[in-house]
């Protein structure tokens, strides 16, 4: 994924942290105008049509509506979505989460206007397929590609791991495909078309798998004493005992060769005696 590298790269200061959080409090402003003004609703729709003559608001607004449920059902979901969302966000990093949720609400807003085209104003009656449901339904399965053998409590009693979840949602959403109308094909595949960009398309997920970054969280952890020095140096070679301070044209690099973390400069990486 070296296009989102470089992205990030540019963009990453900009990325919204907690970004699961500000998802929530939109869908409990959405469940709020549900029960107090439910009147409300009508011009919160995804609705292209509308948005053409002026209703720019609705770009975002679709975002306020929920998806249906009993109060006890929808404090689960609050709760359950909150927890994978930041869980994903630790994982991938804030921009890369960004990204996921930012890219997953622009083709929704596209596939919306993909529907206006082909069916003309009949696509405003369609406002009501574009919820947060989607949004949800991609974070789960992200969540369950990235901790495939996480347990969730079922019912809070059955235990059952979650890759089998996303794998009844995967056929569950295969079967909306297969015996939908093309109107609701296209609003299941805008929707979670940033899940297949983020997971079938990318040639090299394993930096970012939860095994990798425990890896390296733990490397970092056994270097970082070995690699702060006196006033402040992050180098320093083990032979000579330079650091970046001495001279800050030298290079560093550990010695693969040596059991354990012993970093040379670049005059003494290739003549030192390895460390057994």
């Amino acid at each position: 994924m070296n296009w989102l590298n470089k992205l990030e790269r540019k963009f990453g200061r900009y990325a919204v942290y907690n970004l699961t959080t500000y998802l929530i409090g939109t869908y409990i402003i959405g469940y709020a105008i549900r029960l107090f003004i439910p009147d409300m609703m009508i011009w919160l729709y995804l609705q292209p049509g509308a948005i053409l003559h002026g209703q720019i608001w609705r770009i975002v607004s679709w975002i306020l509506v929920p998806p249906q449920g009993s109060l006890l059902e929808i404090v689960i979901m609050l709760m359950l979505y909150y927890s994978l969302g930041t869980t994903l966000e630790r994982t991938w990093g804030a921009f890369r989460y960004n990204v996921y949720i930012f890219s997953g609400i622009l083709f929704t807003v596209l596939g919306a206007f993909v529907l206006y085209i082909l069916y003309g104003s009949g696509a405003d009656f369609l406002g009501g397929y574009f919820s947060t449901y989607y949004i949800n339904l991609s974070i789960f399965l992200a969540f369950a590609a990235s901790y495939p053998d996480m347990e969730l409590l079922l019912y809070f009693i059955l235990p059952i791991k979650i890759k089998w979840m996303g794998l009844v949602y995967g056929v569950y959403i295969l079967y909306q495909l297969a015996t939908g109308n093309p109107a609701s094909r296209i609003v299941v595949i805008s929707s979670l078309l940033n899940f297949v960009v983020f997971f079938l398309s990318s040639r090299n997920l394993k930096p970012y798998t939860p095994k990798e970054q425990v890896r390296k969280a733990k490397f970092r952890q056994q270097t970082r004493p070995h690699m702060t020095y006196a006033n402040g140096a992050k180098h320093r070679c083990a032979v000579c005992g330079r650091t970046e301070l001495d001279d800050s044209s030298l290079e560093f690099r550990f010695c693969s060769k040596c059991n354990g973390n012993y970093e040379y400069c670049q005059d003494h990486l290739f003549t030192h005696q390895h460390v057994k």
